[in-house]
C-alpha cells in the first residue's frame, strides 16, 4: 500500500484516496492507517456510520467524502440522498468536523442537491457523473447542462468543487468542458486498470495530461 501511494505522488497525483465499508474489506483498517501515513494528502471516501467514524478519527484524513451505502450494508459510493430524513448525516459529520477534518458530500449533479449540501454545513460537494456517462447524446448534453448549472450554484455558495464517478480517460475531459470551474477530478478505476498495462507513473502522468 504504501509503495503504490509513494508512487502515485510521484507521479503527480494531488491526493490519494481509499473507500472503506462497514465490513472494512477488502480495504482494512490497517491499509487506511498505512496509506495515511504514506501520503503527503490523504482523503477517506465512507458512509455515514458510527464505526467507520471511530477509524476516519484515528486515521485523520485531510478530507472524508461522504456516499451512500448500499442497502443492507456494504459500500456502493453512489450519491448521497439527502432529502429529510433519508440519510442521518449529523452525527458523523459533526464528529469529523470538531476533530478538524473538513467534509465533503457526494451528490447528485442538481440544484436541490447542491442546497441541501450547503444547508447541511458541508464544506464541499462532489457531483456524482457516474449517471451521465451512458446517456443518449442529445439526454448526455442535457445532463451536462445540469451539472454546469450545480457547479456554478457550488461555486456561488463558495463549496469545493470536484466531480467523480465512472470517469475515464476520454471522460473526464469532456465533462471538464462543460464545468472548467471544477477544482478536483476523482478518478479511480479507469487509472488502475490503464495501470495494469502501462504501470501505474504512466497512468498518472497521462491522466494529469488528459484533464489539464
Amino acid at each position: 500500500m504504501a509503495a503504490a501511494v509513494t508512487l502515485a505522488e510521484l507521479a503527480g497525483v494531488d491526493a490519494v484516496r481509499l473507500g472503506i465499508d462497514d465490513e472494512l474489506k477488502p480495504v482494512a483498517e490497517s491499509d487506511v492507517l498505512n496509506a495515511r501515513r504514506a501520503a503527503r494528502r490523504f482523503e477517506l471516501c465512507m458512509a455515514a456510520s458510527p464505526g467507520l467514524l471511530k477509524v476516519a478519527l484515528e486515521a485523520r484524513p485531510d478530507r472524508v467524502l461522504l456516499a451512500a451505502g448500499a442497502r443492507g450494508g456494504g459500500w456502493a459510493g453512489g450519491p448521497l440522498d439527502l432529502r429529510a430524513g433519508n440519510q442521518p448525516l449529523t452525527p458523523v459529520m459533526h464528529g469529523l468536523q470538531e476533530a478538524g477534518i473538513p467534509v465533503s458530500l457526494r451528490v447528485h449533479p442538481k440544484l436541490d442537491a447542491v442546497k441541501a449540501a450547503h444547508a447541511e454545513r458541508a464544506s464541499g460537494v462532489e457531483l456524482y457523473t457516474g449517471a451521465i456517462l451512458d446517456l443518449p447524446a442529445a439526454e448526455r448534453s442535457a445532463e451536462l447542462e445540469a451539472l454546469s448549472d450545480a457547479v456554478r450554484l457550488a461555486a456561488k455558495l463558495r463549496l469545493r468543487i470536484a466531480i467523480g464517478g465512472g470517469l475515464g480517460y476520454v471522460t473526464a475531459p469532456e465533462v471538464l468542458d462543460h464545468v472548467p470551474a471544477t477544482e478536483i477530478v476523482a478518478v479511480g478505476r479507469a487509472a488502475i486498470s490503464r495501470a495494469l498495462l502501462v504501470g501505474l507513473d504512466r497512468a498518472v502522468r497521462d491522466l494529469r495530461a488528459a484533464v489539464q
